[in-house]
């Protein structure tokens, strides 16, 4: 399932505590322009060693998030069909059109979209609070061997909705939030699809995969794909040991993966359940104010302690740092840093820093440093756009358009700013939601404070 995380799908920027000036309002009450798309994505090949690769495969095959093993391995086999119910709007019908066109050409997996009954996955489009009242912590989630929420309430512990009773995969419910905005579900569609066709599982060490927890990628990646691939090999079958399909998938990832024969391995170590934990308190939702800074504290602790300096690293910075900006900003700030430092050491994690690069363009901006605003954002935009996260992407724009303000390049800057908001309306949603980011970056430059001063 999709968690719920404090401010990472969100993504809220650095909030500045003086409220906005007129010129806000009144940019905030323009005519929105129409909803911008993504048309196409080209991601780099998975730059990993299928040994590497071998051993992240078995992990998110034959565990559950919980941490419980599975016995056996399964998956559908022959034809997949999929069915979408509920009032479903014209744009999720487009993503999920260009889902299954993915799904077909680099996984090649043969699913098909049909409108009969006993479809092999029904993906259900209801209420946000619909799915809440069954996983208050979940965005959306899939389960097994049920078609709609009638049957899921009646079967919510029943063995055969038990992943860990699981033999083979026959039919699969998928609920996801129609009342969300875009971007969030067609992130919805990717990680709980790909989890009904393959692993079920998420790793926090993998730093290029939908298959983890942190939300940080949000469509999958030529990473997924190729794990999707791998799962669909002929050579494996659903009843499998993990020992079996060990034994198997050398084979099958030097077909799939040539070029991971000759990469050096480089495997990282298994996340401790204590860290997983800390960040699901840290982020995850219901958890008082002291709690939550006392766990990403103690996150950090471990991995410090651990000697971490991969993406998870950066993690527990970043995980702090949107914590404890709307009490410190100071020390969020050197906690952003921090972040920023490990991110940018590697090539895999640009879309990590670019999240963070968010973060110190807003904190230049509040004190009136546009060159820096402008120098932290401009690196990212391709980024966000390349993995298609209009959210991150029309933040990034947002930030540029007030520091181009801030510099006197008042043309320039409605052209930027006109740009962000096609995008917000994808990555927000609602109108008003889209008015309230703008109304929020718009506060943080010093130009507009003084306005509201005057």
């Amino acid at each position: 399932m999709r968690k719920l995380f404090l401010g990472i799908a969100a993504f809220a920027v650095l909030a500045s505590c003086t409220p906005a000036g007129p010129s806000a309002t009144t940019r905030a009450a323009q005519s929105l322009p129409p909803m911008k798309s993504f048309q196409g994505q080209t991601l780099e090949r998975p730059r990993a060693s299928n040994q590497d690769i071998a051993r992240d495969f078995l992990d998110l095959s034959f565990r559950l998030e919980s941490g419980r093993d599975l016995q056996v391995f399964t998956r559908f086999e022959g034809p997949i069909t999929l069915r979408l119910t509920g009032n479903a709007p014209s744009y999720l019908q487009r993503d999920l059109n260009r889902l299954l066109a993915r799904l077909k050409a680099e996984a090649g997996i043969n699913i098909t979209m049909t409108s009969a009954a006993d479809a092999s996955i029904t993906i259900n489009a209801v209420r946000r609070r619909d799915i809440q009242r069954y996983l208050p912590q979940a965005a959306c989630f899939v389960v097994p061997n049920i078609s709609d929420l009638s049957e899921y309430a009646r079967a919510a512990r029943a063995p055969r909705t038990d992943w860990l009773q699981l033999r083979e995969r026959t039919k699969i419910a998928i609920f996801i939030p129609v009342d969300s905005p875009p971007q969030e579900l067609r992130d919805c569609l990717h990680e709980e699809l790909a989890q009904a066709l393959g692993p079920l599982n998420d790793l926090y060490r993998l730093p290029d995969s939908v298959f983890n927890d942190d939300n940080i990628h949000t469509v999958l990646t030529s990473y997924d794909m190729l794990i999707l691939r791998a799962y669909y090999a002929p050579e494996l079958h659903n009843g499998m040991s993990r020992a079996q399909v060990a034994a198997r998938l050398p084979r099958i990832l030097s077909r799939l993966n040539p070029a991971g024969r000759s990469e050096p391995s480089r495997p990282l170590r298994d996340t401790p359940r204590r860290w997983i934990e800390d960040i699901q308190m840290a982020l995850g939702p219901g958890t008082p104010p002291a709690l939550r800074h006392a766990a990403a504290r103690d996150a950090l602790a471990l991995a410090e302690g651990l000697g971490w300096t991969d993406h998870r690293r950066a993690f527990s910075h970043y995980a702090l740092g949107r914590l404890t900006q709307g009490v410190n900003a100071d020390v969020a700030l050197s906690h952003f840093r921090a972040a920023q430092t490990f991110y940018t050491r590697s090539s895999v994690t640009q879309l990590h820093a670019a999240h963070v690069a968010a973060q110190l363009a807003a904190y230049a901006l509040t004190e009136g440093n546009a060159e820096e605003a402008l120098l932290q954002t401009g690196p990212y935009l391709a980024v966000a756009a390349r993995h298609e996260n209009a959210a991150l992407l029309s933040t990034l724009l947002l930030l540029r358009a007030e520091a181009l303000d801030l510099l006197g390049r008042a043309e320039e800057a409605r052209t930027v700013r006109l740009d962000s908001l096609g995008w917000a309306r994808y990555g927000f949603g609602p109108d008003r939601a889209v008015r309230a980011k703008l109304r929020e970056i718009t506060a943080l430059s010093p130009l507009n404070r003084g306005n509201e001063q005057s």
